[in-house]
């Protein structure tokens, strides 16, 4: 059987296009800024992929309270799969960042050692995901995208009953190395305690929906599922309220760059209910170009 690795290089791109499209609507969401061929001097070729995340209102109250109304993070990915690097910044926090480094490996998750070299002097702690077992909240469950009541017609894969990592084949691990940074006195273990059960969340709920979705891109070929990203993002730009210039996705070789990426991970979108994929409505006014920033809705309104 071919490694599930391999396979899920077309499923990690499918996902994160189809999960970014269902979470984004008109002033929020996830707008695609570029996404390009990068080379890198120590990873080789890789795909760099920069994001504008506008979350104001996934955000708890407390948060909302110190950080404006109108605001993005930035999410940069350089995809050298199947090795992933994710960064994310805030323009207006300085002292805020996160960095996750990825690698997937053909196990059942069983390599404890995968990042000693890149976390040698760090504090860790280990959290384990099981996309069949572990609870998702509530408002996030969807009967269709749960691994335990899933079976694939392509593949015959599922269901995910207890045990299934014991016995399921093939199998394949995400392994995730992510730090979070917030030097501002008083909100720092807050704010670090906030983001990791965020991004536990996303990541829960990502891989759930890409074991659900293997019908979807199992068949598909790297340029169809380039094709599909292309189309998904420039319409996930245009639900969200912004046209930026058409996106363009390459498989082209650039150039080897001087710039080495730097150490962290893979792109993963927001979570929250979505309306149905691909759903554009075409009775609204839209704006004729992008601007740095949306105005959003007052939500006291």
């Amino acid at each position: 059987v071919l490694g599930f690795v391999l396979q899920y290089r077309i499923g990690q791109l499918y996902m994160i296009s189809k999960h970014s499209h269902e979470q984004s609507d008109r002033g929020e969401g996830v707008e695609v800024v570029q996404n390009e061929p990068y080379e890198d001097p120590n990873h080789g070729n890789g795909q760099l992929t920069e994001k504008r995340v506008y979350l104001n209102s996934k955000l708890p109250s407390w948060a909302r309270a110190v950080v404006p109304k109108i605001f993005y993070v930035t999410e940069k990915a350089w995809n050298y799969y199947p090795y992933t690097i994710t960064e994310y910044t805030c323009s207006f926090l300085p002292k805020f960042s996160i960095h996750i480094e990825t690698k997937y490996e053909d196990n059942k998750g069983s390599n404890d050692s995968i990042f000693d070299k890149e976390a040698k002097d760090l504090e860790r702690e280990v959290c384990f995901i099981d996309i069949a077992s572990d609870e998702i909240p509530e408002r996030y469950y969807k009967e269709s995208e749960d691994p335990k009541y899933f079976k694939s017609q392509k593949t015959g894969r599922g269901q995910l009953k207890e045990g299934w990592r014991e016995t399921h084949q093939p199998i394949m691990c995400s392994y995730k190395l992510v730090t979070v940074k917030f030097e501002v006195w008083g909100l720092q273990t807050r704010v670090e305690q906030f983001v990791h059960k965020v991004v536990r969340d996303i990541l829960l709920i990502g891989h759930r929906q890409a074991f659900a979705w293997v019908d979807e891109w199992y068949d598909m070929t790297m340029d169809e599922v380039r094709e599909f990203e292309r189309a998904t993002q420039e319409a996930t730009n245009k639900k969200i309220g912004v046209f930026p210039p058409a996106i363009s996705i390459s498989n082209i070789s650039m150039p080897s760059s001087t710039r080495s990426a730097p150490s962290s991970a893979p792109s993963t979108p927001l979570s929250t209910d979505a309306p149905d994929f691909l759903t554009v409505p075409k009775d609204r006014p839209r704006k004729k170009s992008a601007p740095e920033t949306l105005t959003l809705p007052d939500p006291s309104k």
